[in-house]
């Protein structure tokens, strides 16, 4: 069997699963849903499906994590922790900010990092200890060190109509005090986003592992923080999330908490 990178394997994933995103995008042929407002789609699911048999292909023995139907909870070894298609809604509706999202965790720990935004032909990657790239060009977090010049992002979980936890009174605190707030759509973008300097900060709720497994690296190795809102060290696994420039970072946890 052919060896290849697991960076490579990632991108190589990620680009192919994207592009046949994009090509779908206006010719989705069924929607149903999770939840009130949680939607996916058949092109999630075949995207998916592409991902994994290209990753079970060279390393059959993987487990896999993803959103679609790949529950492997296990740690030890190697773990593939997927998002298909991270912006469903968005791409269901024709609007162009979603993505594609490939992380390697090896004995728990991420490695490998990939987000591909296939409607801005932009590849974000990152190994560990190994720095953040665009498009192969090292990127870095922003040098803003003020909120209030701030400009942040969010979102909201999709069971913001059933849970008290619903982020509405921290993004009311942070638009009245940072330089705007944007909400996307995609946290594994706005993750991106603050790696190269778009954004300065980004929080958010209920985000599920392959929401952040791959952002969180890329982020961590482009000079960010990532943490919880009470500054614990992060892992996809935990329900809140705070990623920064790290020069805004506690001012952004004093308001969280």
């Amino acid at each position: 069997m052919e060896n290849i990178k697991f960076i490579d394997l990632a991108i190589d994933a990620a680009v192919k699963a994207g592009n046949y995103a994009k090509k779908r995008k206006g010719s989705i042929k069924k929607i149903s849903y999770k939840g009130d407002i949680n939607l996916v789609t058949d092109v999630d699911k075949k995207c998916e499906e592409l991902i994994v048999n290209l990753i079970k292909k060279y390393n059959p023995t993987h487990r896999i994590l993803s959103e679609e139907g790949y529950r492997d909870r296990a740690t030890a070894g190697y773990r593939w922790i997927i998002d298909p298609l991270d912006g469903t809604t968005n791409f269901a509706h024709g609007l162009p900010v979603y993505s594609v999202s490939i992380a390697l965790e090896e004995n728990g720990k991420i490695v490998v990092g990939v987000v591909y935004n296939p409607e801005a032909g932009e590849l974000f990657t990152s190994e560990v200890n190994k720095g953040a790239r665009l498009n192969n060009k090292k990127i870095h977090v922003s040098k803003i060190n003020k909120l209030d010049k701030a400009l942040l992002a969010t979102g909201f979980a999709y069971d913001i109509k059933h849970t008290a936890k619903d982020n509405v009174l921290y993004f009311t605190k942070f638009l009245k005090i940072a330089q705007a707030v944007r909400r996307l759509g995609s946290a594994a973008l706005d993750l991106c986003y603050v790696a190269c300097g778009r954004f300065d900060g980004f929080w958010e709720m209920n985000l599920h592992p392959w929401d952040s497994a791959a952002a969180m690296l890329i982020v961590n190795e482009a000079g960010g923080r990532v943490t919880t809102f009470n500054n614990s060290t992060y892992t996809p696994f935990d329900k809140e999330i705070l990623a920064t420039n790290s020069k805004i970072h506690d001012e952004m946890v004093k308001i969280l908490n």
